[in-house]
């Protein structure tokens, strides 16, 4: 019984982060009981879980870091050239992010897990850049600390290109991780 208990409630961590993510990305500054009912739960339910709207956003902040995590080691960074890896990565952080918007790019509460999941997410950022710098993709003098921060804020952009741009291809994680790795690696220059 107290397994089906804990599963239950993950079950409802989970329909409440989502909700809170979809409500907060609506209008930044709903309450907790308009993201319970958006979860399906009771405001009870959601103050038992959370106890306030800063333990929320908290939660939220580490749980879409892990995602992103979860992503970037699903890619296999490790394994394969540097420019697949690259691709892989991109085009998985591209749908993690694209999916916790509101918590991933709003200021939201960084605690010791939230900051060493950062950390975590920059460390394998930097040691795929390393391996794309050994194998010739980036100049042997590259900064890599200045190249990762351009490379997210390439990710960023692609992300806002997708909102504004109707087009379908717009919208795929694939096509945007094409555009931010091709802008990373030749910038706008002509190829050659």
């Amino acid at each position: 019984m107290g397994r089906a208990l804990r599963a239950d409630a993950e079950r409802s961590v989970r329909a409440i982060l989502e909700a809170a993510e979809r409500v907060l990305a609506e209008d930044a500054g709903a309450s907790m009981e308009q993201i319970a009912e958006a979860a399906g739960l009771t405001r009870i339910t959601v103050h038992r879980r959370f106890a306030n709207r800063q333990a929320l956003l908290e939660a939220l902040s580490v749980s879409a870091k892990q995602q992103l995590i979860d992503a970037i080691e699903a890619a296999r960074p490790e394994s394969g050239p540097a420019l697949v890896a690259l691709y892989r990565v991109t085009a998985n952080v591209l749908r993690v992010k694209s999916t916790w918007r509101f918590t991933l790019s709003h200021a939201t509460a960084h605690t010791s897990a939230a900051a060493a999941l950062w950390g975590e997410i920059n460390t394998h950022t930097v040691v795929l850049l390393n391996r794309a710098q050994h194998e010739g993709l980036l100049l042997p003098d590259a900064d890599l600390e200045w190249t990762r921060r351009v490379y997210y804020a390439l990710i960023s952009e692609a992300l806002n290109r997708a909102d504004a741009d109707q087009h379908p291809a717009a919208q795929d994680a694939d096509a945007l991780a094409t555009l931010v790795i091709d802008t990373l690696l030749h910038g706008a220059g002509p190829r050659g």
